[in-house]
């Protein structure tokens, strides 16, 4: 078994150093895999960024158009009070981090 030298980590210890970041939508651990979404959109103006999960972000974009989200902005309580969006967050909530599936586009319901 090869020595360890003081500047090395193991894998343990990276694991331990790095952030534990949490969707901003849902409030689950984030995964490998976070996207960091523009509450406003980039579009109409937004640049201000949030963790969150591809699946909820595909969520909010089958719940929302981009001007609403943009007239909603940066107030997650109120995209968390759309009803759908509400029983979105209550089902995806004992998923693994990194779960998946397709969700509903809007007007395709």
């Amino acid at each position: 078994m090869a020595k360890r030298r003081d500047w090395e980590t193991t894998e343990e210890e990276e694991a331990a150093a790095k952030p534990v970041l949490h969707c901003w939508l849902c409030g689950r651990v984030m995964g490998d895999n976070v996207v960091w979404h523009h509450p406003v959109p980039k579009s109409r103006g937004g640049k201000d960024t949030v963790p969150i999960h591809p699946i909820c972000q595909s969520a909010l974009q089958g719940n929302f158009t981009n001007s609403e989200l943009a007239r909603i902005g940066m107030d997650v309580e109120r995209l968390r009070e759309n009803a759908e969006v509400a029983k979105f967050i209550a089902w995806v909530a004992g998923k693994e981090p990194d779960f998946h599936a397709p969700t509903a586009k809007k007007g395709k319901r």
